[in-house]
């Protein structure tokens, strides 16, 4: 699943440490989310959007999956 927790990260000048200490995860949770390579829970997801200020779908892009 894409994301644009880097830029919105970035945009609140953020480091993952920070953000991961925020949210009560691990920076190398963040850094996997950031990669794409880890789908959140939905109350990660929740967190983040609160974090963030914005609807969950603005942080991470939801793809249609064929047959959906």
């Amino acid at each position: 699943m894409k994301n644009r927790m880097k830029e919105l990260r970035a945009a609140r000048s953020m480091t993952q440490a920070e953000l991961a200490e925020i949210i009560s995860v691990s920076s190398r949770t963040i850094i996997s989310l950031e990669k794409g390579q880890y789908n959140p829970s939905v109350m990660l997801a929740h967190k983040l959007s609160l974090v963030f200020g914005c609807p969950i779908e603005d942080v991470f892009i939801f793809e249609k999956e064929d047959g959906i």
